[in-house]
């Protein structure tokens, strides 16, 4: 894994909620999930419910994006990361295994889970310099 994917991923495994952001033609939602991530795979995984206004532009549309922050209110600690990505069924076991072993109470409500493929990252880290970014994109 290249450095910056490392930055990244050490960062996303010190949080466990998100906000994603979905879209159909005319309408905007925006969520927030708990999350386990695969960095190896480069996927969240998340569980929501098909009734749900994001499952239900997903199904027009995969495309999302989110993101996961450092609450503070002091300038030089701001941290975060946006993403972009697909969200699709869970059929990967082992994905569905770090969800568990991330929320093992999740278990016993049998919840439907979702992979989010990421294929893009960006990272703010104050704590490097102000505004520092780190940019990773698998589109070139």
């Amino acid at each position: 894994m290249d450095e910056k994917l490392k930055k990244i991923s050490s960062f996303i495994h010190e949080h466990h909620v998100m906000s994603l952001a979905t879209a159909t033609v005319d309408e905007l939602s925006v969520c927030s999930l708990f999350y386990a991530f695969n960095e190896e795979k480069l996927s969240f995984v998340v569980a929501s419910s098909d009734a749900t206004r994001h499952v239900e532009h997903i199904l027009q549309n995969s495309h999302v994006a989110g993101n996961i922050l450092l609450e503070t209110r002091t300038v030089g600690k701001i941290q975060g990361v946006q993403f972009r990505g697909d969200f699709m069924p869970l059929e990967d076991k082992e994905l569905l295994r770090d969800y568990f072993r991330a929320f093992p109470y999740a278990l016993a409500l049998t919840p439907k889970l979702w992979q989010i493929k990421v294929n893009w990252f960006k990272m703010t880290d104050n704590r490097l310099g102000f505004g520092e970014k780190i940019i990773w994109s698998s589109l070139v």
